[in-house]
């Protein structure tokens, strides 16, 4: 990190967020934003209890550290299995992470679909799924690779699905229900 990256790490740790936002340091921005519409929490909600409580922490709020990344987002939910990590502080290292889900809001599009997909990737996170009520669709990446085409750290499979159909999330060994998911107005 550089000196202007420490010292935008070091504001962000000690930053009092208001109630009803959300920050997220990303590639040396601090993003806020407003707190997610119920659409939104409903969806993240309806994963969560899908994810089998005996083999894995399925979290919201976590913040992950990625190494090389001047980043620490905090995506809608973080999985990870039971024991693999020390389960106490502020940041988990994305090292650990199995699954990472996004909900895309009115003005999350581009960093959910773009940013966060290279940075997860190049976190080597097995799965990014990205859940997109503006579209009715979720997006199943997996196999980070170090490099696409454009040189880019990235996701060498993508599989799209509409809600209401099953999306299978190997890695962690269960099939999602998406019927309970709901389009944004």
């Amino acid at each position: 990190m550089t000196a202007v990256d420490d010292r935008v790490s070091a504001i962000y740790e000690s930053l009092d967020v208001p109630e009803g936002f959300k920050a997220e340091l990303i590639r040396g921005e601090i993003v806020m934003t407003a707190g997610p519409d119920m659409v939104h929490n409903v969806i993240v909600a309806a994963i969560q209890h899908q994810v089998p409580y005996a083999h894995w922490r399925a979290l919201t709020t976590q913040d992950l550290s990625i190494p090389g990344e001047p980043s620490e987002p905090q995506p809608d939910l973080v999985v990870f299995e039971r024991g693999a990590v020390r389960e106490s502080g502020r940041l988990l290292p994305s090292g650990a992470v199995t699954l990472v889900v996004e909900v895309v809001s009115k003005t999350s599009g581009d960093r959910d679909y773009r940013t966060k997909r290279g940075m997860y990737a190049a976190g080597r996170i097995p799965a990014y799924l990205l859940v997109d009520p503006t579209e009715g669709v979720c997006v199943l990446f997996t196999e980070p690779v170090e490099e696409n085409a454009k040189g880019l750290p990235d996701y060498r499979s993508e599989r799209t699905s509409g809600f209401g159909e099953p999306v299978a999330v190997d890695v962690l060994g269960i099939t999602l229900d998406t019927t309970d998911f709901q389009a944004l107005d």
